[in-house]
């Protein structure tokens, strides 16, 4: 049971880490302490950078299919509320003023836009040709991907890639030697080089590395589950508030959400029965509706919000729930877990292959820190909204009016798709520190399809291959795509799809050497030490030292 790196968790982020470990040629295996895969309810889709990760990998035609299969299933109940202009106040009329319940679309012209404290974002609202949307089209098929299926998916990626996975395996014990990981399994002991905690909200590899974990407490209890309902009529289709909290029917024939301001779940780990969703559903709808059978296990969750006080000690590292933890409104936890597994993917991939620093890992926790924390507000900000009293309804009112323009509505969806994400990394090109948006070339392809195999990329449309030339290199680690003159004319992108440099022009500041003087790649402050913002400096910082031939762990 030996390895490069043990991934603890075999959940969505989990999994894609050790992809990503995997296409780095690093030896790695997931342990899983569960003995079967969860069925219950969890998150219901993916944003645009989790689908754009997807896309990256090859994964788009299958993540594709599901989305295809889940609107089959849902059918005539899919909503298309295009025309909707101010249906935001649904505890009025347990219904959005104009919406109607239209014919199914094709997948490719579903408008994935989420909601802010159940005020459901109107697509008819949206502006779709704002340029942060528009650059990120290619993956609006693959939206509406439950965690389910998005599991059973990236189960399939890492067996192809040869990844062992370990399940009825639980750790408890670990020690960092310094120099590895002496790790006590329920299976016996194992030596790694490297632990990461990938094991949820109450994470075990998280207490046993001493790492504290501050934030709020909860202070209600949210409930979901698919069941038979006896008499639906009496329930409000879409999102509805009470005073004793919210609840939701739909979109899929027999969905519910409850949530109550009861305080934190007496039992978070206690199966969730069919008389206790039925109880919740009626004290929140005022009504005497009756659940008759669930048709998978339900799933109970609370407001709690946290963050790990660090990413890394030593050579145990966190990503996922196990780093930070929240409500699950506006659906972005499997989103922000998986964002740290392909940060962190590519990097500790780096160090075990030799060609970074340890250092490197430092930009880990940097990066993707604010992001956690604009999360957990975020949520925050949706419970203090979510409330029953009538401070609360007085806010929802505001919100709702500003969310029922198109400005507003523009920004809510642009934020929770997570479009407008952005690291500060050196330089100042629009494009750097983002997502790399869709790039269709010349030839038919896309800059994403040659990303397959997890290295970085380097799009170059110079007229005589300038940008190509200057990294060849660093041709075991870049792969350079030659395409036709256009803007822009260079991209450098991580394995991560992080734009790490750009440029418009093939100009002499972009192809002027970096001062890379005492740049080694075993030099810890070698990532600060790299000046200027040309592609050369943007590969020394990234790629470590220039690399012909790539020679993997191990």
């Amino acid at each position: 049971m030996s390895a490069d790196v043990t991934v603890v968790g075999a959940g969505p982020v989990g999994l894609v880490l050790a992809a990503e470990l995997a296409l780095c040629g690093v030896r790695v295996q997931v342990l899983e302490r569960l003995a079967e895969p969860e069925t219950g309810m969890k998150a219901g889709g993916i944003n645009v950078p989790t689908a754009e990760a997807l896309d990256r990998r090859g994964l788009l035609p299958a993540a594709e299919r599901v989305q295809r299969d889940l609107l089959e299933r849902i059918g005539s109940l899919v909503r298309t509320p295009e025309d909707r202009q101010g249906g935001l106040r649904g505890e009025r009329h347990g219904n959005r003023p104009g919406e109607r319940r239209g014919e199914d679309r094709p997948a490719r012209e579903q408008r994935f836009t989420g909601h802010f404290a159940g005020m459901v974002l109107a697509p008819g609202l949206v502006d779709w040709s704002d340029p942060d949307l528009a650059a990120h089209t290619a993956v609006d098929g693959a939206r509406m991907v439950p965690q389910r299926e998005l599991e059973e998916l990236l189960a399939a990626h890492v067996a192809r890639l040869g990844v062992p996975v370990r399940r009825g395996v639980e750790v408890t014990g670990l020690r960092d030697t310094g120099d590895a990981v002496l790790v006590d399994t329920t299976a016996g002991p194992l030596r790694t080089g490297w632990l990461v905690g990938c094991d949820g909200g109450r994470s075990t590899v998280r207490r046993l590395a001493g790492i504290a974990f501050p934030g709020t407490d909860p202070e209600l209890t949210g409930r979901m589950a698919v069941a038979d309902i006896a008499e639906p009529h009496g329930l409000a289709d879409g999102w509805t508030w009470t005073t004793g909290g919210a609840y939701r029917c739909g979109p899929q024939p027999g969905r519910v959400v409850t949530v109550e301001f009861d305080g934190a779940p007496a039992d978070r780990s206690a199966p969730v029965t069919l008389d206790e969703v039925q109880a919740s559903l009626r004290r929140v709808s005022g009504t005497d509706v009756t659940l008759t059978a669930l048709r998978a296990p339900a799933s109970r969750w609370s407001d709690n919000a946290r963050q790990a006080a660090a990413y890394r000690a030593g050579r145990v590292l966190l990503a996922g729930d196990a780093a930070h933890v929240h409500s699950p409104f506006g659906g972005q936890g499997l989103n922000l877990g998986v964002g740290d597994a392909m940060n962190l993917g590519w990097k500790l991939g780096a160090v075990v292959a030799g060609w970074a620093p340890e250092g490197l890992l430092d930009t880990y926790d940097a990066e993707r820190r604010p992001l956690g924390a604009w999360v957990l507000d975020w949520t925050r900000a949706q419970t203090g909204v979510l409330r029953g009293d009538a401070k609360s309804a007085a806010l929802r009112e505001v919100l709702a009016d500003l969310l029922a323009t198109r400005d507003g509505a523009t920004h809510a969806v642009k934020k929770i798709s997570g479009v407008t994400q952005r690291l500060d990394l050196p330089g100042d090109h629009p494009l750097t520190g983002r997502a790399a948006p869709d790039l269709p070339l010349q030839d038919g392809s896309r800059l994403a399809d040659h990303g397959h195999d997890g290295g970085f990329l380097l799009l170059d449309r110079t007229p005589d291959g300038a940008f190509a030339r200057l990294a060849a290199p660093w041709a075991g680690r870049v792969r350079a795509v030659t395409d036709g003159p256009a803007a822009p004319a260079g991209v450098l992108v991580r394995p991560d799809g992080v734009v790490a440099w750009a440029c418009d022009s093939a100009d002499a500041a972009d192809l002027d050497s970096a001062d890379t003087a005492g740049l080694d790649s075993a030099d810890a402050t070698g990532l600060d030490s790299a000046e200027g913002a040309g592609l050369e400096g943007a590969l020394h910082r990234w790629a470590g030292a220039p690399a012909p031939r790539y020679q993997p762990a191990g």
